[in-house]
């Protein structure tokens, strides 16, 4: 075997390989959500997670129970695809269902296994999940959890005491770009940054307009921030999300576009809606956040490999 030159080794050596890493580096990064199972089978999301790591993918955001319907417990996910997939992770954790004491709990615990980076959320109220008689805790905001985690990377709970080191959490926020007005959801990710986020992650959009009106209102916190991007499988699927989900929105000319589409081109139109996405946000964000629809992970794996 022909070893390599020195310099080659010391250049490999310094290539960023972590999610972190490229981020800091200013690399544009590519993650997909994979959802925990409801039941106790993890097999479909595992291999979709395989065949997304397959396809290139910088890191795998696990959701918390997202649109309050009850999952698996993201970090034991997180855990899962570490070891089985040898993804790197974004875990989703939201304040709805836990207390402080909690959240310390599943926070040095997610640190001891590996799970460094945590992106901050709310966490939509157990209601819009269906669970009427199910009330949320919220004991701290999405910009506590933050400020938590900030804590910890200085060294001590959020009581003040010691947790023995400094922890390395790097920190996310979430953005819902898709706000009208704007400046209140601006407001709020100010206080996310002065809170220690190192990270966005937005809404899916489907408006470049509304693109470009964030990212010129972002650009003054100096945080990269990864853009959430969803491929249509068809009309009813666009119908559904611009009505029915909270923080969606939908243009009337992507939603004449999937009806025109039909169901025989849905899925290739919103396809090629998704590619040209990501080539937008190529040139102005940090990096997308891809979204599987009904589990098609092979759609998102051809994205992926689109960009790579």
């Amino acid at each position: 075997m022909t070893k390599k030159p020195a310099a080659a080794q010391t250049s490999d050596a310094l290539e960023p390989a972590t999610f972190r890493e490229k981020v800091e580096a200013g690399q544009f990064v590519v993650t997909v959500e994979v959802d925990p199972p409801h039941g106790l089978s993890p097999k479909r999301a595992l291999e979709g997670a395989k065949l997304l790591q397959e396809a290139g993918v910088d890191g795998l955001n696990v959701g918390d129970s997202p649109t309050a319907k009850v999952r698996m417990s993201p970090l034991a996910m997180s855990v899962l695809l570490q070891r089985e997939v040898g993804a790197d992770i974004i875990m989703h954790y939201t304040t709805r269902d836990r207390n402080a004491m909690a959240i310390h709990s599943d926070m040095v615990g997610a640190h001891v296994l590996g799970v460094r980076n945590i992106l901050c959320l709310r966490g939509d109220p157990p209601s819009v999940g269906g669970y009427t008689d199910i009330v949320g805790v919220w004991d701290i905001s999405a910009v506590g959890l933050i400020r938590f985690l900030k804590l910890a990377n200085d060294g001590v709970d959020f009581a003040g005491k010691s947790i023995g080191r400094k922890a390395s959490f790097f920190v996310g926020g979430a953005a819902n770009l898709n706000a009208n007005p704007i400046e209140p959801e601006l407001r709020l990710m100010r206080r996310k940054v002065e809170a220690g986020a190192n990270f966005f992650m937005t809404q899916n959009v489907f408006d470049e307009k509304v693109l470009e009106r964030f990212l010129d209102g972002a650009a003054k916190f100096k945080r990269p921030a990864m853009v959430g991007v969803l491929p249509l499988a068809n009309s009813r699927h666009a119908e559904f999300l611009h009505k029915e989900v909270p923080g969606m929105y939908l243009p009337d000319d992507v939603r004449d576009r999937m009806r025109k589409a039909g169901d025989e081109r849905g899925l290739a139109e919103g396809k090629a809606m998704a590619r040209d996405f990501i080539a937008l946000c190529r040139d102005k964000a940090a990096g997308v956040y891809l979204v599987p629809s009904f589990g098609r992970y092979d759609v998102i794996a051809d994205l992926i490999a689109d960009v790579k």
